[in-house]
């Protein structure tokens, strides 16, 4: 199999450059290595598996059903914190608490303004026993020690090795940190938040804001 489809192309350069010329700028972006998960083993399983390809580096993992709006991407924002503190930033956002249950919450001290050092992590605590109101969210960048940490995690419910274990042993070998990103989040997970992502994106084309726009102000609710 190969990245071009030549049927597709010629196509495309007949009837619709402007689409082709989108299309190879977005095959340059970027090499993709694709590594399957075999098994539904937990997060952190999943991230175990991608142990070769990453090595000794440290890495960013971004889950797909949390989408971040935001002029300069949450994970370029934990990135820049990584480069300065040579440490694991995992992207945090403040939950209202009868939520804190939902989340991975974080114990955590301010460092500065957004920024705060981790003393521990707690996977998905009761609201009266949560340390703070701080919930993660799926951008980390993370140092290749958890590896070795994932490794050592037992497997919990369902078999799954779950990855906020893996960082509380982490957080004991290694500083990190938290950072309250700047940007809006949508949960993907949910019904809601997977129209209001749609809606939101879609007014900030300028192929489609005018019309759906227009179509939105019409609606009869």
């Amino acid at each position: 199999h190969f990245d071009y489809s030549i049927q597709l192309e010629q196509a495309l350069s007949e009837k619709n450059p402007e689409v082709l010329a989108e299309i190879d700028k977005i095959n340059e972006l970027a090499d993709i290595h694709y590594i399957r998960q075999k098994k539904p083993l937990g997060l952190g399983h999943a991230i175990l598996c991608a142990k070769k390809h990453v090595g000794c580096e440290p890495f960013a993992v971004l889950l797909g059903d949390d989408i971040i709006f935001s002029e300069k991407p949450a994970i370029r924002q934990c990135i820049e914190w990584h480069e300065k503190k040579n440490a694991s930033v995992i992207a945090v956002e403040e939950v209202a608490r009868e939520m804190v249950s939902q989340y991975g919450i974080v114990d955590a001290d301010p460092v500065e303004s957004g920024l705060f050092k981790i003393n521990d992590l707690v996977e998905k605590p009761p609201a009266d026993k949560a340390p703070s109101n701080l919930g993660i969210v799926g951008r980390y960048v993370l140092t290749p020690e958890v590896f070795q940490e994932l490794e050592a995690t037992k497997a919990g419910v369902g078999g799954e090795i779950q990855l906020t274990d893996a960082l509380k042993g982490l957080n004991k070998r290694q500083k990190m940190y938290a950072w309250k990103f700047s940007g809006k989040r949508y949960d993907l997970g949910t019904k809601l938040d997977y129209l209001k992502a749609n809606v939101e994106y879609a007014l900030q084309r300028d192929d489609l804001k005018k019309e759906f726009g227009d179509y939105l102000k019409n609606l009869e609710l």
